[in-house]
């Protein structure tokens, strides 16, 4: 890590507990590292749709006996197979699989695509994660630089 600069907040009582109890279980060693992952994580969130290249996960947990889902989520699959990278199919149990959808590409088109995916019939869970790829990670995995 480059030069760390001190910081000091001003943090209500309980809101700090709240925070300490979840440092201690969230196997950070301490505020710091774990204050530095929180704003990481946050910037990442709101700077991701402004980047060129981007990824994404989608986790689906659904019924796997609702008609026609399997085949819908294999058409969505067709239909984007420039976005999907790969994808992970997971029977839970008896009545329930879990997806796991792995995106590449343009923030705009990621997020389209895990919508579609999110509000299907059948789907009782879902939820995206995105990031921005570096720029040296796209000109290495494309063979392309970019502006």
């Amino acid at each position: 890590m480059s030069d760390l600069t001190r910081a000091s907040i001003a943090v209500d009582a309980e809101l700090l507990e709240r925070f300490d109890a979840w440092i201690t279980n969230s196997g950070h060693s301490n505020r710091s590292e774990a204050l530095r992952d929180l704003i990481r994580q946050r910037l990442a969130s709101e700077e991701w749709e402004q980047a060129q290249n981007a990824v994404a996960t989608v986790t689906l947990v659904y019924d796997h006996h609702k008609r026609g889902l399997s085949k819908e989520l294999e058409d969505v699959g067709h239909i984007h197979h420039h976005a999907i990278i790969s994808s992970m199919h997971v029977h839970l149990d008896h009545d329930t699989c879990l997806e796991v959808i792995t995106l590449r590409g343009a923030p705009a088109d990621l997020k389209h695509v895990a919508d579609h995916l999110i509000g299907m019939k059948g789907v009782l869970f879902g939820q995206a994660v995105y990031s921005a790829l570096p720029e040296t990670s796209a000109e290495h995995t494309t063979g392309h630089s970019h502006p």
